[in-house]
């Protein structure tokens, strides 16, 4: 059972109060493919230049991540992106955006990929997402992630993806600004009347909200004593949450949103530990299912 990820695969720069990196693994697509290959095969589909490193593909390969979908443009720089984060990690200032290849980028899934029932549309421009969406021939499920930014700059594509999309996430300012409701809740609902089946609204170290016509479930996040680079953490949530809906075969009973809830916000935890998908390289399911069990002594009442 594949899930098919489009997005943005990127080389960031990034400094924060920990420390700084230079020309490290990024993108949306990256981190949502990643995390998520811990429940499912996945399908990555991006675009990169040929300043690409070969290695940073055998990251994807090694983790069950077919890549025939990750175009290499010859002559093109691949997405590059410069930040830095604050001393308290929830604010950040980007220092340089160059989209290069990603700035012209119109997917082109292989033939394989196109019958795939499960699409999960990283952050990025909803163009993209449409366009991809539109190459697929009966999906059966499909979340997107957004950003203030393309909330700002491409409102009428976003608007039109949003309608044809079964799942959105997004964080709590987001889904106000995106809305014009100063309440989260308020928020979640109106977009729930604009089409998809269910909402889920991040709020970062406070957790996270699921939302449909009639169920909400709220999670709360793992208590991480220490954050590292919080990039990513988002892509890793929605990538991990979304695989785990469809590892239950695409189910959206209570049981199985709980547990992708939880196991989107312990990927999460594990990613802001280290700088790229440095700790999630670290990973197994085994040392997932114990901060799990950690989670749920936390968690419980």
């Amino acid at each position: 059972m594949e899930l098919t990820v489009v997005g943005s695969v990127a080389i960031d720069s990034i400094e924060t109060p920990v420390a700084r990196r230079e020309n490290i693994l990024g993108g949306s697509a990256s981190f949502a493919s990643y995390a998520a290959s811990f429940f499912v095969p996945v399908q990555l589909v991006g675009v990169v230049g040929d300043d690409w490193l070969p290695e940073h593909t055998n990251i994807f390969k090694e983790h069950n991540i077919d890549v025939a979908g990750l175009e290499i443009e010859k002559n093109g720089k691949t997405f590059r992106w410069t930040g830095k984060y604050l001393q308290n990690m929830n604010e950040r200032e980007t220092l340089d955006v160059q989209l290069n290849v990603l700035g012209k980028f119109k997917p082109k899934l292989p033939e394989s990929y196109r019958k795939t029932k499960y699409l999960f549309i990283g952050n990025g421009d909803p163009a993209t997402g449409l366009e991809a969406l539109s190459q697929i021939d009966k999906p059966e499920l499909v979340v997107a992630d957004t950003m203030d930014l393309w909330i700002n700059i491409a409102r009428e594509n976003l608007d039109k993806l949003i309608r044809n999309i079964d799942g959105l996430v997004l964080n709590d300012s987001e889904a106000r600004d995106l809305t014009g409701k100063l309440n989260t809740l308020e928020a979640g609902r109106t977009i729930l009347e604009w089409g998809p089946k269910f909402v889920v609204i991040k709020k970062g170290e406070h957790g996270a909200v699921f939302l449909s016509k009639n169920e909400i479930y709220v999670v709360p996040a793992f208590p991480t004593e220490k954050v590292v680079d919080p990039t990513g953490a988002g892509d890793s949530f929605a990538g991990a949450m979304f695989a785990y809906i469809v590892a239950q075969n695409g189910k959206l009973d209570e049981n199985t949103i709980k547990n992708a809830l939880v196991y989107g916000t312990l990927i999460a935890s594990f990613c802001v530990e280290g700088f790229s998908l440095e700790s999630l390289q670290k990973l197994d399911l085994n040392a997932i299912n114990a901060r799990r069990e950690q989670f749920k002594k936390i968690a419980s009442f």
